[in-house]
C-alpha cells in the first residue's frame, strides 16, 4: 500500500504539480493525472462513443463502417522506428481479455469491421462466438504467393470460417509487382472472387495500384497506405525510394528507416482518384507519427472511402468521434465516394 501511495504521489507531482503545466500535457498524460487524483490509475474504465452514428459504406453487398479497427496492436506488429520495446509492450498490454474488451468497445461505438491478419483471426471467431459479437473481418491473404495451391487453400479456409472479405497482402503483392509477376496477383484476385467474397489488392507502393489498373487485375477494392508527410521523422522527398520498404533500413536519418509508408501522397491522390474503386486507406497516422485528427481528416478529404486505425481501448471512443467529425467535413470532395 505504501508503494502504491508513493507512486501516486510521484505521478501526481510529476503530471500536475506545476501551475499551468496542464496546457503542456498530452491527452494521455491528463487522463493519467485525473485517474491518479481519483485513485483509479490502476484500472480506468473507458467509455463507449455516444455521438452521431459512424457512417457506413458498401463494398459489394458488404456494409462496412468507414472507420475500421486495425490489427497491428493486437498482433504486436508495431512500426516503432527506433523504439525497440514497443512490440513487446503491445503484447504485454493487449492480453486476451483486453483484446475482447477493446473489440466490444469498438462494436458498441459503431465500428463493425476489423482488418486482421490470418494469425489474429481466432480472436474474432472467439469474440463473436463466446462474447456475443457480430464483428466482420477483412483479412489479408498471407500464404506464400509462390505456391498458389497453398494460397487457394488459405482463401477457402478463411471464407469457410466466416471472413467477410479478403485482399492480397501488401508486402507479397508489392514484391510480385517488383519482379513482374503480374499473373500471380491477378490469379489470387480471381481465387478470392471465386470463393464468394470481395477481393482487394493491398500495397504500400503506388506502382502496385498502377499495375493493377494497367494489367486488369480488376479487384473490388484497394487497400493502400496513405498519410501526409508533415512529421519530423519522415524521410525527405529527394531521399525516398518507391520500394524502400523492402530494402535494408538505412542508418542515414534522412533515408528510409521504418519512418514513411506513403512515399508520394500527392501522386497517390491523383492515381486513386482515377481508379473509381473503393479505397481502404491504412497507415493514415504514419504509424503513430500523426494525430488521428490530422490523419483521419487528410485521408477522408483526399479520397479514402474507409480508413484503418489501430486502437487501444482508451482510444476507441475518441477515434470514432474524430472520424465522425472528419466525415461531416468531407462529404463534398474532389474524389467521388466510391463506396
Amino acid at each position: 500500500m505504501a508503494d502504491r501511495t508513493d507512486r501516486r504521489r510521484f505521478l501526481n507531482t510529476a503530471l500536475l504539480g506545476t501551475a499551468g503545466a496542464g496546457a503542456l500535457l498530452s491527452r494521455e498524460e491528463k487522463i493519467l493525472g485525473a485517474a491518479v487524483e481519483d485513485g483509479k490509475a490502476e484500472a480506468p474504465e473507458h467509455p463507449v462513443y455516444q455521438g452521431d452514428p459512424l457512417p457506413h459504406g458498401k463494398i459489394g453487398k458488404l456494409a462496412i463502417s468507414r472507420l475500421i479497427m486495425g490489427g497491428n496492436l493486437v498482433g504486436g506488429f508495431a512500426h516503432s522506428r527506433d523504439l525497440l520495446y514497443v512490440s513487446r509492450l503491445l503484447r504485454e498490454y493487449n492480453t486476451d481479455a483486453k483484446i475482447f474488451e477493446t473489440l466490444a468497445l469498438a462494436e458498441k461505438s459503431g465500428v463493425n469491421t476489423v482488418q486482421f491478419n490470418t494469425g489474429c483471426y481466432p480472436y474474432i471467431e472467439k469474440y463473436n462466438k463466446e462474447h456475443g459479437g457480430r464483428m466482420q473481418a477483412i483479412l489479408c491473404v498471407d500464404a506464400d504467393f509462390d505456391d498458389l495451391a497453398k494460397v487457394k487453400d488459405q482463401i477457402q479456409e478463411m471464407v469457410g470460417r466466416g471472413v467477410s472479405a479478403l485482399y492480397t497482402h501488401g508486402m507479397f503483392t508489392d514484391r510480385c509487382i517488383m519482379n513482374g509477376k503480374f499473373d500471380t496477383v491477378a490469379k489470387i484476385v480471381e481465387m478470392i472472387k471465386a470463393a464468394g467474397v470481395p477481393a482487394g489488392v493491398g500495397s504500400h507502393s503506388l506502382e502496385t495500384t498502377i499495375a493493377s489498373e494497367k494489367q486488369g487485375f480488376n479487384p473490388d477494392y484497394y487497400v493502400k497506405t496513405f498519410h501526409p508527410d508533415t512529421y519530423w521523422s519522415a524521410s525527405p522527398p529527394e531521399a525516398r525510394d518507391e520500394w524502400c520498404w523492402y530494402r535494408d533500413y538505412s542508418e542515414d536519418h534522412d533515408k528510409y528507416h521504418d519512418n514513411i509508408f506513403c512515399a508520394n501522397p500527392p501522386r497517390t491522390i491523383e492515381v486513386m482518384r482515377a481508379t473509381g474503386k473503393p479505397w481502404i486507406a491504412f497507415k493514415v497516422m504514419a504509424a503513430g507519427a500523426l494525430t488521428p485528427q490530422v490523419g483521419f481528416q487528410y485521408a477522408f478529404a483526399n479520397g479514402a472511402d474507409f480508413i484503418i486505425a489501430g486502437m487501444f481501448d482508451f482510444q476507441v471512443a475518441d477515434d470514432v468521434a474524430i472520424a465522425v467529425k472528419a466525415l461531416k467535413r468531407t462529404q463534398k470532395r474532389d474524389r467521388p465516394w466510391c463506396a
